[in-house]
């Protein structure tokens, strides 16, 4: 084997799976994915004997993932119908889904009813009373939790926090809004109230806001029992961030517990819920990488270098979206000294397409298969079809045999929805006027 044929992941020489499965590609290291599930599982249940790890789908989702996720032993957290849809697709036991969102539809609310999903955590009032609504039309119970604002304000970009005060997640606690709730959810008969949800945001490096949060839901806990009421489940959320960068040194899955931990040691351990944690990123994050082939490389108004890659804010939409920062290395010169500085932009008809800004790299040239570590987490998750472009396929690679997961999109694939305009409802050709045959 050549030296320049070295970069491998999941023991898959990623030259090979370019070749044959095209780019872009995610792939992911399966072995990496099942480790840190168990990871979680290892250390959450040692810290809290009474615990459910949940993973959160919203990082990356599919039939694949799912049924590892279960094989492993996780639940999941769920954010519409289309991700209750997927998991019970690939054999998810519904019962071990914890149905989250700010504004749940009827739809998606009736879908979980009949589904029998294990939670559903409740975000405002009037997604309670719809639910109400909809148990009685189903003669089905809802098992609920309530997601509140803890106030505490994460250090992560502001578009990705979601535990502060303002936020548009959840009820306040401090003008008696969330207590409301709680009041209501156990006179209904309809519901069954669990206990308490929180979540602070993403890409969280430091554990100083998971122990907060943890202290002041611990308060929470104590006023509801002092109050009279049960609390069964204490939800935590997830967030816990990942290096995409050297400079992120996010905190370790250990330190995150004994955080949590700390801020409920205001209550004794006799009355601790049954804590229940919900990491994404910090699960997929690291197992996955986006492969793409070098087209374009001109020079930068003395700033370095452009190399456009065949991909872009269609398969990446994080750089643009909130700033995200990512490194990258050539697959088939990994071992070629990085001596030119460039910024990597996508092929999309958008000036804010910057995937990576300014980078060292070896000199690049057309063909060159780049690598774009760390994509593992809300890359797929957001891809989009932008400027007509399919979107891409995802692989599993494990102990260097490949298995292809979601394949690539086609030109079909973007004509499946697309009816067209019917008969009688063509534009006329009648020039100046802009007039339609019908429907004016």
């Amino acid at each position: 084997m050549s030296e320049e044929r070295s970069f491998y992941w999941g023991g898959c020489d990623v030259l090979s799976l370019a070749a044959e499965y095209g780019t872009p590609l995610y792939v992911y290291d399966e072995e990496a994915l099942r480790t840190a599930c168990r990871e979680y599982r290892r250390v959450f249940e040692a810290e809290f004997p009474d615990c459910v790890v949940a993973y959160a789908a919203k990082a990356f989702w599919c039939k694949a993932m799912a049924q590892l996720v279960h094989e492993e032993g996780l639940h999941v957290d769920v954010v519409s119908g289309g991700e209750i849809h997927i998991g019970l697709a690939a054999g998810f036991p519904a019962q071990h889904m914890i149905f989250h969102g700010n504004n749940k539809t009827a739809t998606e609310l009736r879908m979980a009813l009949l589904a029998g999903v294990g939670r559903i955590v409740v975000d405002n009032l009037d997604e309670l009373e719809l639910l109400s609504e909809l148990c009685q039309a189903t003669g089905k119970k809802a098992r609920v939790l309530l997601r509140v604002v803890p106030g505490v304000r994460a250090e992560t970009h502001e578009f990705i926090q979601t535990g502060q005060r303002g936020s548009k997640f959840g009820l306040p606690w401090d003008d008696g809004s969330a207590f409301a709730a709680i009041r209501r959810v156990v006179a209904d008969p309809h519901l069954s109230f669990l206990g308490l949800h929180c979540h602070l945001g993403s890409q969280i490096l430091n554990t100083a806001p998971f122990e907060e949060a943890a202290r002041v839901m611990a308060g929470f806990v104590r006023e509801l029992r002092d109050s009279g009421f049960e609390v069964l489940d204490l939800n935590l959320g997830g967030g816990l961030g990942v290096s995409h960068v050297p400079e992120e040194r996010p905190a370790s899955v250990e330190e995150m517990a004994r955080a949590l931990a700390q801020g409920l040691a205001e209550l004794p351990r006799s009355m601790w819920p049954r804590v229940i944690v919900e990491p994404g990123r910090s699960i997929v994050g690291q197992a996955g990488i986006t492969l793409y082939t070098v087209g374009a490389v001109k020079r930068r108004d003395g700033e370095g270098y452009y190399v456009a890659v065949d991909g872009g804010m269609g398969d990446n939409l994080r750089p643009m979206l909130y700033g995200a920062r990512y490194e990258a290395l050539v697959a088939n010169r990994v071992t070629e000294e990085a001596t030119r500085e460039y910024t990597i932009v996508g092929k999309y008809c958008e000036s804010s397409d910057v995937l990576v800004e300014k980078v060292k790299l070896p000199p690049m040239r057309r063909g060159d298969i780049l690598v774009i570590p760390a994509t593992g987490a809300y890359a797929y998750a957001m891809a989009n079809v932008y400027n007509g472009n399919p979107r891409a396929a995802v692989v599993f690679a494990r102990a260097g045999r490949a298995n292809l997961v979601v394949r690539r999109e086609t030109y079909e694939d973007l004509l499946a929805r697309d009816l067209g305009l019917t008969k009688g409802e063509r534009f006329t050709s009648n020039v100046g006027r802009g007039t339609r045959a019908a429907g004016n």
